[in-house]
């Protein structure tokens, strides 16, 4: 049983190396919200977040009073709003999006996630108009993310879908181009997205989730990174044992918040995402912790080496010390939330390429990366398809969260503050894909997809 006492222990590791849960999360189920009339659609969605969630705050604010813990997020996600839409006679979506974004002012929460989309295998109505609204519902509310999920092992690769993306996101860059591309921060293209995520911009409240969850998203780089500080050329299988037991504290800790939220909002309890977030601070970057392994710079060849050890090991200490381990969980590699990355990218060591590789062994994929504000729609679309083909065939989720900088080019830099950091703007191949992306239709599932 998960007492105060254990968390006692980690008040260094909250005082001086950054660790805090990084979100309380509550899903919450609109399937019961649909309604022919888009006013009335978005007035149930409205209603009824307001009443799940309107203790969330309060009660996240007393667990961390009470116990000492930083939270530094409290959020909401929802089931994907095409399914709770497709009833509705109208095209404009974005209505919804603006309920979406009253709730959660009035809840007082960070962000909430759910506007989303998933069309792995093909496009309903309602997919459709929901994915043709994003670029107005993302600038137009401030706490709004959405997701799409254009892949799964099971189904492959919907390259329709990814075709659209690449013209969603240019679009999306060009109505938020007073604020260096925003939306584009708040939109994440998914392959194998899961349904339990925490974790913004891609959470949302899947199908197969109960009415109402409480899932937990903790942190910690700082704390992994201070650890390995103190094991100075030691062998791998003692990096990997250090980092184990480092990642055991922390999910302990969260499954502890986790429990205590859940009893408090009388919510049932989802899981812990023991996943390493970074952010902008200095002393909470992954990239870091993988030069404290040995390397120069993050970026440099073992990077992907380096990273598929602390992504294993974080797994496995988290799996010892909760039972119900879930979303994401593993290391986060976004370029903007991290100043390792970002110092990385603009010593020009860490490229997109390089990216791309590591997403093979880590959590997510091409996370939070500003490109120049002319790249293509089809080169956007391709990069997409690259990082879905990394997690189809992988068996994984992966992710692609990309920032054409409006009026930006290589060496400039895009500002978005808080949590999303900054970034500078990284080079993309010249090169055309626009032949390769018009073909359309979808990518076969892969050899691995058939094991029943």
């Amino acid at each position: 049983m998960l007492n105060q006492s254990d968390i006692l222990q980690t008040l260094d590791m909250i005082d001086h190396q950054h660790l805090d849960i990084r979100t309380v999360t509550m899903g919450i189920s609109l399937r019961d919200c649909a309604d022919p009339s888009l006013t009335d659609c978005g007035n149930k969605i409205y209603d009824k977040i307001c009443r799940c969630a309107r203790d969330l705050v309060a009660v996240g604010n007393a667990i961390e009073s009470e116990y000492g813990i930083p939270i530094v997020n409290k959020r909401i996600s929802v089931t994907p709003v095409s399914l709770v839409a497709e009833s509705c006679r109208s095209d404009n979506y974005a209505v919804l999006a603006k309920a979406l974004d009253r709730a959660a002012k009035d809840c007082g929460v960070n962000f909430i996630g759910g506007y989303s989309a998933l069309v792995h295998k093909g496009f309903t109505s309602g997919d459709r108009k929901l994915i043709d609204s994003i670029p107005e519902a993302l600038a137009e509310t401030e706490l709004v993310c959405s997701s799409v999920n254009v892949a799964t092992t099971k189904a492959g690769i919907n390259m329709d879908a990814v075709a659209k993306m690449g013209h969603i996101i240019r679009e999306t860059a060009k109505r938020t181009a007073d604020r260096d591309g925003l939306g584009c921060a708040k939109l994440v293209v998914f392959a194998n997205a899961v349904e339990d995520n925490p974790f913004m911009a891609g959470a949302f409240h899947g199908i197969g989730e109960p009415e109402c969850v409480i899932n937990v998203g903790v942190s910690g780089p700082g704390v992994v990174h201070a650890a390995l500080k103190e094991v100075p050329g030691a062998p791998f299988d003692v990096v990997a044992e250090t980092v184990k037991r480092t990642a055991f504290r922390i999910t302990r800790m969260g499954q502890m918040v986790a429990q205590a939220a859940s009893q408090r909002l009388g919510v049932p309890f989802g899981v812990v995402d023991l996943s390493l977030a970074p952010t902008p601070a200095v002393g909470d970057s992954v990239a870091r912790i993988l030069e404290e392994m040995g390397l120069a710079v993050c970026g440099t060849h073992g990077t992907t080496a380096a990273l598929a050890l602390l992504n294993d090991a974080v797994k496995k200490g988290g799996l010892m010390a909760s039972g119900h381990v879930g979303g994401l969980s593993g290391a986060f590699i976004p370029v903007s939330e991290d100043e390792g990355m970002i110092a990385a990218a603009e010593q020009g060591v860490l490229s997109l390429d390089k990216l791309e590789a590591m997403t093979c062994v880590c959590s997510v994929g091409l996370d939070m990366i500003a490109v120049p504000g002319d790249t293509p729609a089809e080169t956007l679309s391709a990069i997409i398809a690259d990082e879905a083909a990394v997690g189809v065939v992988n068996q994984k989720t992966t992710a692609v969260r990309l920032i054409p900088a409006p009026g930006k080019t290589v060496g400039d830099r895009v500002e978005f503050g808080g949590l999303l950091g900054s970034a500078p703007v990284m080079p993309v191949h010249p090169e055309s894909a626009r032949a390769f992306i018009a073909r359309g239709g979808r990518i076969p599932a892969p050899m691995q997809s058939l094991k029943n």
